[in-house]
């Protein structure tokens, strides 16, 4: 395990009294309607994270069925258990710096003992799950929506080079999109829009841009000058 990370586990989990506290299972249920929308309890049902079905002693960053692991994720070594599951709940950046996660911990020691004792029970292999994603969309859809709508576009004929789309691949669940700067970021298949504006401030014809579309960082639009342009630029390649 990377020596940086065995640091921030041990500082994180010996300030926090959480994994030793007794947690409620009906309420870590409520807390996570939060998780929900991007973390199935249904195994190999990969969302925006990855399925959680079977977490208890997986190694970070190993579920074969998930593609959109972060570099930082897959080389931490970390085994999941009660101890770094706490400590990754509490501050995931200090853990693992560079994780894509876009979450910013929960800092209340008892929330986050009651959220592991649903888990627990909730991610046993074969333990039919007590909550779907899909079933939270109820409660969810109204800030959802609202997050997701997105402010103003900017004019797309004049962009930064990290908002100028240079190619875009589709493999199984994931689209991964290269930008101008040289970075290439994976998105899941209904977290990526592909939109049309053959308008003044539109994009110039062959020249995609990508905007941000949510305050979550894991969701994006990609505007084409014309429709007829979307399925040139997309190559199905893993």
């Amino acid at each position: 395990m990377n020596k940086l990370i065995v640091i921030g586990l041990s500082t994180i989990a010996l300030s926090s009294p959480s994994s030793a506290q007794h947690g409620d299972i009906a309420r870590g249920q409520r807390d996570f309607r939060m998780c929900a929308p991007c973390h199935s309890l249904e195994a190999d049902r990969n969302m925006t994270g990855p399925s959680l079905a079977g977490l208890w002693d997986r190694k970070s960053g190993s579920l074969q069925s998930f593609e959109r692991y972060s570099d930082a994720l897959k080389s931490s070594g970390i085994i999941w258990d009660d101890r770094s599951l706490d400590a990754w709940l509490s501050d995931p950046d200090s853990m693992v710096p560079d994780n894509e996660m876009p979450f910013n911990g929960i800092k209340d020691p008892q929330r986050r003992a009651d959220l592991l004792a649903f888990l627990r029970e909730a991610t046993k292999p074969g333990a039919a799950p007590q909550m779907s994603a899909q079933g939270q969309m109820g409660d969810m859809g109204g800030m959802m929506g609202g997050m997701m709508g997105g402010g103003r576009v900017p004019k797309l004929k004049s962009l930064e080079s990290n908002m100028q789309v240079k190619a875009i691949t589709y493999c199984h669940d994931t689209y991964r999109v290269t930008t101008a700067d040289g970075k290439t970021r994976a998105f899941w298949e209904r977290n990526l829009r592909l939109k049309t504006d053959s308008g003044k401030d539109g994009p110039h014809t062959g020249a995609p841009a990508i905007v941000p579309a949510g305050m979550m960082g894991d969701r994006a639009d990609v505007i084409f000058a014309a429709p007829e342009e979307i399925s040139k630029m997309i190559e199905a390649r893993c």
